[in-house]
């Protein structure tokens, strides 16, 4: 007999288009109905995309057809393009003084995209900008560590939380919410409630930009990410091995589908520098992001080698960009703060919204610039 309860059981199946979740546990299934053979459902999804909402159409139509049923009848509602800054699906914005988001990816884990996420925030401070970093990566939360505040409890203020501030950097991390080495054993949608509250109740001041270290992957916490703040531009972190640019090929799919613009790739432990000689080796190969860039229409915006200043600095609390500014390896991460800034200009030149693929142009010194759409 078809009834509700099969067919929500059948849409548990649905999986969301670019994510491993189903329709349902995301909560995007908003009504069920069913008279005798005939089905009515109602979906609200986050993006703007008609190629999503005919794929998840479909995909819908079919789990309730194999059930047998004679009419179905399903709508997907999208939010209107905004009119307002609004980059990513979402009109949603938890944190409106905050004038841009810059969300710091990964397709796996160990490639360095904390250390990243640190050093570009400060570099980017250093360059004369209001930097927050928010660490978002809820069960690995290493930002504390890396900005030197592992011990340092942030002030609480009424039922709000004033960010830590180290090297010019506004910080909170649920590490500095928990005690040491306690681990988090949350599901999904408690990731989800964390994640919003971490926008929501945090004093931030009116930052020019706040970098968001995200978990590994694709999944619950980029859509709950998504769906809380306009993210203004998305980098993704890899190094050049194979294995690795595999996953991050998912994580670069994951921005398009979320319509968030790609400042580019940052290309991580992209040879090793000498601590003796100074000479650079390439002994995990360099070069190899790139084609993957032209794929997704962006550009390779930093290659970072291996010194041993950012490993130790990373360790010590004390990172490289700050204590050692004069190192190859800082002067890349300035570099690449700057191109960051350049698209974040362009996404907000161009009125903040991009719903199209992003192209990469030539810069006025004929190499690539940041984030630039066709």
């Amino acid at each position: 007999m078809l009834n509700k309860e099969r067919v929500q059981e059948a849409l548990c199946r649905v999986k969301y288009p670019g994510f491993e979740k189903d329709i349902v546990t995301f909560g995007f299934v908003k009504a069920i109905e069913v008279s005798e053979n005939n089905v009515y459902v109602e979906t609200e999804i986050v993006s703007s995309s008609k190629e999503v909402a005919e794929e998840l159409k479909a995909s819908i139509e079919k789990a309730i057809k194999d059930l047998g049923a004679g009419r179905i009848d399903v709508v997907v509602k999208q939010p209107k393009p905004p009119v307002e800054k609004s980059n990513s699906q979402s009109g949603k914005n938890m944190a409106p003084h905050i004038k841009n988001f810059v969300m710091v990816s990964s397709g796996k884990g160990g490639v360095g995209k904390t250390t990243t996420t640190v050093n570009l925030a400060i570099a980017l401070a250093s360059q004369g900008k209001k930097v927050g970093l928010l660490d978002a990566d809820i069960y690995g939360p290493n930002v504390p560590r890396m900005m030197g505040v592992v011990d340092t409890h942030p002030e609480i203020v009424g039922q709000k939380v004033k960010p830590i501030v180290a090297y010019g950097v506004e910080m909170m991390s649920m590490g500095s919410l928990m005690e040491g080495g306690q681990s988090l054993i949350w599901r999904g949608a408690m990731i989800m409630k964390a994640i919003e509250q971490l926008l929501r109740d945090i004093l931030w001041s009116d930052l020019d930009v706040l970098f968001i270290d995200m978990p590994p992957g694709t999944g619950d916490a980029q859509l709950t990410l998504a769906q809380s703040v306009p993210v203004t531009t998305g980098i993704c972190v890899t190094t050049p091995q194979q294995v690795a640019l595999d996953d991050t090929e998912r994580s670069l799919d994951m921005f398009q589908k979320l319509h968030i613009p790609i400042a580019g790739i940052m290309e991580n432990m992209s040879g090793f520098i000498c601590p003796e000689t100074n000479k650079e080796y390439d002994i995990f190969g360099k070069g190899t992001t790139k084609p993957l860039a032209e794929k997704f229409n962006t550009i390779v915006i930093g290659e970072i080698p291996i010194e041993p200043a950012v490993r130790e600095g990373g360790d010590a609390g004390k990172p490289v960009t700050f204590f050692h500014p004069s190192s190859e390896t800082a002067k890349r991460y300035q570099e690449s703060a700057r191109k960051l800034w350049e698209c974040i200009e362009k996404v907000n030149e161009e009125g903040g919204v991009s719903n199209e693929a992003i192209q990469p142009t030539m810069g006025v010194n004929g190499s690539p610039s940041a984030c630039s759409s066709k």
